[in-house]
């Protein structure tokens, strides 16, 4: 027996993309990528992307699907990942979702319905969140609905565009369309992976040293004619951002104390982002939670959904 859908989820720098690729091979499966940053083409040492040997010839989906200069959207992805899902099923292998972007995850494996969007209001919110700045617009948003600002980082102008054009189309506050857990899609097994606080941050350290070894600033100038700098979200990555700011500050060539400069504030930025992405998992009574310091995750795992899949 095999379940509809396995999904493996939780913070940065857990190990997920270990695991899912073990699960994958021990089950016949396939990976689906959740991991709203791996869906752009180029954007591969500052979101830890798995080399094509990496992967070992396990079959993943939604990996390099957007250019850097286009909108990343939950729906769209909603839409195209489901649709991996039942191809798979229809086939017999086992999908194996994969990723720490929470509303991604949870847009798959929960029926969920999105607000719509209005292309001239977005464009001129968009705008104005150009000429003005998100402070002003992280404003308005905290008069017309405080709970969504208190959620929403100020300088997030994306993310609050997209709340003040949710309020203005539902007329709703933008917190009460933010779905919670939704009524599952499939009969899926939800495993979380996680370590300790102090382990995780040396490890987000170490991995941001690896990866400005491994060439982060050169991939970051080498995406510029691509249109990363204007890309909406891409531009948003943790590591790209921080490079990308360098460059506004020093050009293209990034001096030693601009290196370290960058190397710190990513360390940052990810330690942030990690909190809470575990904040928004733990949430999900459905996780079963593994230890990514355990001698063994993989067999930890395979036991989980063994004991799930017993008749």
């Amino acid at each position: 027996m095999t379940p509809d859908l396995v999904a493996v989820v939780g913070p940065t720098a857990t190990g997920k993309s270990d695991l899912g690729l073990e699960i994958a091979l021990a089950l016949g499966g396939e990976v689906i990528n959740a991991d709203a940053m791996q869906l752009y083409r180029g954007l591969d040492i500052g979101t830890a992307k798995l080399t094509p040997a990496e992967r070992r010839g396990v079959p993943h989906h939604q990996l390099d699907v957007l250019d850097v200069g286009e909108s990343a959207s939950v729906a769209a992805y909603q839409r195209e990942a489901r649709a991996v899902i039942e191809r798979l099923r229809a086939a017999g292998r086992t999908p194996v979702l994969v990723g720490g972007s929470g509303l991604y995850v949870q847009a798959v494996l929960d029926e969920l319905e999105f607000p719509g969007t209005d292309p001239d209001l977005r464009a001129e919110l968009q705008d104005e969140l150009d000429r003005r700045g998100p402070d002003a617009l992280h404003r308005r948003l905290a008069e017309l609905d405080p709970a969504a600002a208190a959620e929403v980082l100020p300088s997030n102008g994306r993310r609050i565009v997209r709340a003040l054009e949710v309020i203005a189309l539902t007329g709703r506050p933008f917190r009460a369309t933010l779905p919670t857990t939704g009524v599952p899609r499939y009969g899926a097994v939800l495993l979380g992976v996680d370590r300790g606080v102090d382990e995780l941050d040396e490890r987000v350290a170490r991995r941001v040293d690896r990866m400005l070894d491994d060439g982060l600033v050169d991939e970051t100038r080498g995406l510029l004619p691509a249109g990363l700098a204007q890309g909406r979200t891409a531009s948003r990555a943790l590591g790209y951002r921080q490079v990308l700011e360098a460059f506004d500050r020093a050009g293209p060539e990034l001096g030693p104390d601009e290196r370290e400069r960058v190397r710190d504030e990513t360390v940052r930025a990810t330690r942030r982002f990690v909190r809470r992405q575990r904040s928004w998992f733990r949430r999900d009574r459905r996780i079963h939670w593994i230890d990514g310091a355990g001698p063994d995750p993989a067999a930890d795992a395979l036991s989980v959904l063994a004991r799930r899949l017993v008749p």
